[in-house]
Parts: C-alpha cells; structure tokens; sequence
C-alpha cells in the first residue's frame, strides 16, 4: 500500500479540470497505455494569447498519475507560457505534500505533456511526444537527455532513482549501465560547475576557544594596533560574546568602533568562530 499525502488522495478521488478542451490552443500527449500511464494535456489562452485561462486532462494510469495531472492543471492556471515551461516534475509533487519515490515519473509525465502542448501551441507540430538525443531505454523509449534532465533537477544518484522517475532502466536491465554513465556524467558536470563548500570550522572546547582567541589576538590583531600605537586586552570570552578593552592609543581613538568591528571582531570570525560578536568593556 502506497502512503499517500492527503491532497494526493483528494486530487485522485476528486480530480479537478478532467476533460479536453476542444478548441485548445496547445494539445500535449505523452506516454503509453502498453507502458502504464498515458496523459493527454489541453490548454486554452486568453484573448490577448498571454496567459492559460483553462487547462484539461485525461490520464490513464495510476492515482499519483491523475493526482499529478489534476495537480499540474491547478497549477498553471492563470500563468504565462513562459511561466508554465519552468514548472518542474518537482513542483507538480511538492503541490501535493509529495509522492512515493517509486511514482515520481508520474509527476514527469505532467511536466512533459505540459512541455509537448506549449511546442505545439508555438510551432503547431504534432501533439506526440519527439523524443530528442539517443534512445536509452528501448522498452520505454526514454532518451539521454531525458534522463539527464530527471538526474539533474532531482538530484538523483542511482539507477533505481532513474526508474522511479522516467521508468528507464524498468523493463529488461540491458540500458541499466548506461543509465550509470549518464548519472556519474551528471554529477560530475554539477562538481565541476559548482563553487566548492566552505569548509566547516571545527567545535572548539571552552579552552581551546580561549587559547584560539589568545592565539588570534597576538599573531594577526596586536601588531596592526602597535604599529599606531595602540593595544587591547582580552577581558573575557563565553559563548559568542567576547569583551576587550582598548588601551595606549586605541583607547582614546575616536574611530576605535571601526576598528572593533572591522578588525578586531572580523579576524576573530575569520580564525576562530564566524559567530563572535566583539564588545568593548564598560568603563
């Protein structure tokens, strides 16, 4: 039994906009009942051809394929067509407090039939899906870009993720070392393009903060403030919070905020914790 979200359940039991729209400015038809799920998508725009004022579906399939059709209606309702075509499989299935991990191609197959009808509103071409690229999967005509499109935005990492969204990889297993390469080739593309992650600073004891601190103050902030003259003393240091007080110099400087803030407290972030907020004893 699939744990089904309530709205999942309530688009399935009560779908909405089911139908065809006669006179549809964009028919999209994708899928296959000899695979399972089939999905027919029409829409209507307004007057001025600007905005989707009607859209319609007939699903055969499974309750996550009519929750998803129904679900994806409601959604581009009232869009642009260029804000319809950046709708994702992702955002069909958050709409519905998500789906199983093994019905997610449902949601893709609302996102490519929603695809399909804007290119035929816009060229007029036939409403069945062109598939693009090299066929992978033979049994379910899926094509590489396909499943680089569903490892890319879904962050997928293994070839029964692959299946669960776009059903390549389900039938005979014979595309199933492909479907490898294209995942490793994904990630690789995303390491490469993506800026590296701070490395996380490492958990200090109470002690080893205070000796950091210490350690901070002499090497990179005492002897810029020598050098005009000036010193500060570490006054006490718990939490986040640390106090110093300024002295030579430093203490009567009219600019000593700035230099609080903006050398004393920013290298203490950057060498010690990116959570220290610096104060000034009072007097």
């Amino acid at each position: 039994m699939w744990n089904y979200t309530e709205k999942v359940l309530d688009h399935f039991k009560n779908p909405r906009n089911v139908g065809v729209i006669e006179d549809a400015d964009g028919v999209g038809q994708v899928g296959s009942m000899a695979c399972g799920d089939a999905l027919k998508l029409t829409f209507k725009l307004d007057g001025k051809k600007e905005r989707i004022v009607d859209a319609r579906f007939k699903t055969f399939g499974c309750a996550s394929a009519i929750a998803s059709s129904s679900a994806l209606t409601e959604l581009i309702k009232g869009m642009t067509l260029e804000e319809a075509e950046r709708v994702t499989n992702k955002e069909i299935a958050d709409y519905l407090g998500g789906l199983p991990e093994q019905k997610m191609h449902c949601s893709v197959l609302g996102r490519e039939a929603l695809e399909v009808a804007i290119e035929n509103y816009r060229t007029g071409r036939t409403s069945r899906k062109i598939l693009e690229g090299k066929v992978v999967c033979n049994c379910f005509g899926i094509t590489e870009e396909e499943i680089r499109r569903v490892v890319r935005e879904n962050d997928l990492t293994t070839v029964e993720q692959v299946t669960n969204y776009c059903k390549a990889g389900g039938g005979c297993g014979s595309c199933i070392p492909d479907i490898e390469k294209i995942i490793h080739a994904v990630r690789e593309e995303r390491r490469r393009t993506e800026p590296p992650a701070a490395p996380q600073q490492a958990r200090l004891t109470p002690v080893q903060r205070i000796h950091a601190i210490e350690e901070t103050i002499d090497r990179e902030i005492r002897p810029m403030l020598k050098k005009d003259g000036g010193d500060l003393e570490l006054i006490d240091a718990v939490g986040p919070r640390v106090v110093i007080s300024f002295r030579g110099r430093c203490a009567e400087c009219r600019v000593a905020e700035f230099t609080m803030k903006d050398v004393v407290e920013a290298k203490l972030r950057e060498f010690v914790d990116d959570g220290i907020v610096v104060e000034e004893a009072k007097s």
